[in-house]
């Protein structure tokens, strides 16, 4: 009996220690960018911010209902939910995430995307096996927090306490730039980076890289133009006479 009950303690223990937060659950869980079902017939009614009281996305229009809340901007690249590292660090450990500069600002992927092909690398991401850069380990804010709930660790150990005066009303900028695909580049994005098949060829410089990808593109590009010379002067063909 004595047993069975501290086994139920450590249960019950593992359990607190891999709870998630309310907020951070509903932030990894929420759809964003869908349309306000309060506000759905108004102009610019997509739910681009998170209330972190209500634990829910709100549209612009919303606003005014959770102005005394802590509330945090959702931005979007290529259909995928990011938020500025600079707020995100100040609710939980960012470290060993990967950022990604858009628009001279650093962001991280609020959930992991689903991988175009195949890839071998010598560091990938710990929880989904996306290719990352040196020295990090996740590739979104969900895979680093899954991987450690999964090993059990203490979230609390990298969780802050929000500062209700670094998410104010004030601090939103609803003024059109949410959409950042369209608009920006993304900095060492992953499917930018070369396949590194073997362990010591990472090793050596990583200034070999940009070099290949350089005589990749030159190459690609050399290649175009002489199909399009060659195609040129071929002589012109006519349709068979019926």
């Amino acid at each position: 009996m004595v047993r069975e009950g501290h086994e139920n303690k450590e249960e019950e223990m593992m359990m607190m220690v891999a709870t998630k937060p309310a907020w951070l659950e509903g932030l990894m869980a929420e759809t964003f960018f869908s349309s306000c079902g309060v506000h759905e017939s108004r102009r610019k009614s997509e739910k681009n911010v998170f209330c972190l009281l209500c634990c829910l996305s709100v549209c612009p229009h919303c606003l005014p209902s959770h102005r005394s809340h802590p509330l945090l901007q959702v931005r979007r690249y290529v259909y995928h939910d990011v938020v500025r590292l600079s707020d995100l660090e100040k609710l939980i450990d960012c470290s060993y995430i990967q950022p990604y500069t858009i628009n001279g600002a650093k962001v991280i992927f609020i959930n992991q995307r689903p991988q175009s092909r195949a890839k071998v690398s010598s560091n990938v991401c710990f929880t989904c096996d996306r290719i990352l850069q040196e020295p990090f380990h996740f590739c979104s804010l969900s895979c680093k927090v899954d991987y450690l709930v999964y090993q059990g660790d203490d979230l609390s150990s990298i969780l802050f306490r929000i500062d209700e005066s670094d998410f104010t009303f004030s601090s939103l900028r609803m003024d059109g730039h949410d959409q950042l695909g369209e608009i920006s580049t993304m900095e060492d994005d992953a499917e930018d980076i070369m396949v590194i098949s073997d362990q010591s060829e990472h090793g050596t410089n990583s200034n070999n890289l940009k070099e290949k990808k350089k005589k990749k593109e030159s190459n690609y590009l050399r290649g175009m133009v002489l199909s399009l010379g060659s195609r040129r002067k071929g002589a012109p063909h006519r349709a068979p006479l019926s």
